[in-house]
């Protein structure tokens, strides 16, 4: 909504990610999706003829993009999309849980399983806990059997945490994270750290990872200026990794687990279409924990 820095978005422009709904119209030779049917959309627009794209990496496509950034997104009565970004709909979801799956569960995935490569029985530090993506890898590292230690800056989202199966809490409004990882695990430090607010928080990330650690990152909600001693890099054998959205086949995996009740969408709160500005303020209040939908 504030725009990036050095980015130009074409306006006017229509915002909006996380899409589910029911095909109101097919173009030509489209067969897999019928009108009427429900359906959730990979949020990632690839070109589909690259080496990554035929490779199943769609997300490291050259011309990849994403629903509300380059090209309109999904707040709006109607969207346009291609057939290979249409997948099925994971039943026994509402319209509201189903719009909070596709982005956050996906990078969320990507992050921890795809890149961090997060192992049974490994200690993982989640940021933001109370955010969309924060709700969502909380729920992924406890389905690959690690230990989760979760911040978030109130006691009412650490409730919620703990209730999606967080083992470790830290309030970070009252806490060092840091120094509370390294309390509870005798001074070792966590094996991956979910890194995705930036700048604020990238020296306690760092300080909170074990020797030979994982730290995974995909934002940089509070800046991008980070820095790091070389020299610490290579005593500790450290692994910075970035991330970026995720494949469509994972975005697959995801739905299956969520139609089969192992993974679950967290809504926060749902706002009409009408009201959209009002959703944008109540997300800057930095109150919700997870998802805040619009409904058409």
């Amino acid at each position: 909504r504030k725009g990036l820095p050095g980015v130009q978005i074409p306006l006017p422009h229509i915002p909006g990610s996380d899409i589910a709904g029911e095909v109101a119209k097919i173009g030509e030779g489209v067969t897999r999706v019928k009108v009427g049917q429900k359906v959730v959309l990979a949020p990632g627009l690839a070109c589909n003829a690259c080496d990554d794209c035929i490779a199943g990496h769609d997300n490291l496509c050259r011309r990849y993009t994403i629903f509300g950034f380059m090209v309109d997104g999904g707040c709006a009565e109607y969207v346009r999309a291609p057939e290979v970004n249409v997948l099925f709909y994971p039943e026994g979801l509402s319209w509201e849980e189903a719009a909070a799956v596709p982005l956050v569960f996906l990078t969320a995935w990507h992050m921890l399983v795809g890149r961090a490569r997060l192992q049974p029985g490994e200690d993982v530090l989640i940021l933001g806990a109370g955010s969309g993506i924060g709700s969502a890898a909380i729920q992924i590292a406890k389905l690959h059997g690690a230990r989760v230690f979760a911040t978030a800056g109130a006691d009412a989202k650490l409730e919620k945490a703990k209730q999606l199966g967080a083992d470790e809490l830290i309030n970070h409004a009252k806490q060092d994270i840091a120094e509370e990882v390294k309390k509870r695990t005798n001074k070792r430090g966590v094996d991956v750290v979910f890194e995705h607010v930036g700048q604020a928080t990238w020296e306690k990330s760092l300080s909170s990872l074990a020797p030979g650690g994982r730290l995974v990152t995909c934002g940089a909600t509070t800046g991008g200026d980070a820095k790091i001693d070389i020299r610490r890099l290579f005593v500790q054998q450290w692994s910075l990794l970035g991330s970026y959205m995720g494949s469509r086949s994972e975005l697959l995996t995801v739905l299956r687990l969520v139609a089969r009740g192992r993974l679950k969408p967290v809504v926060d709160k749902v706002f009409p279409l009408a009201e959209a500005a009002r959703a944008h303020e109540h997300l800057e209040k930095r109150e919700q924990f997870g998802k805040v939908v619009l409904k058409v």
